[in-house]
């Protein structure tokens, strides 16, 4: 009887052991999961400011006009028969 005792609290403790031990590795899991989520939220929120900023983009020189205005800005472009004047601060 006296050994029954022993070998059925050998079982209970090896049963805690590996019941504690896959509770752990899942929680480690779980908070690993949980940094990636939030480093996926931050590219992703970082990914539609991008997108929102190309629409408004897209938008802004979908206007011929305003077109015309970036190239004469950024690379001296004018029309034939244009002068240009170049301003320097």
């Amino acid at each position: 009887m006296g050994s029954m005792k022993i070998v059925l609290f050998v079982i209970i403790v090896i049963l805690f052991a590996v019941v504690g031990s896959q509770a752990y590795f899942i929680l480690k899991e779980r908070n690993q999961l949980r940094a990636e989520a939030l480093g996926l939220n931050g590219k992703l929120n970082t990914l539609q400011n991008e997108n929102k900023t190309l629409k408004e983009n897209i938008s802004y020189f979908s206007n011929p006009l305003n077109l015309e205005k970036e190239l004469k800005s950024k690379f001296n472009y004018k029309d034939p028969g244009e002068k240009m004047i170049i301003v320097v601060p």
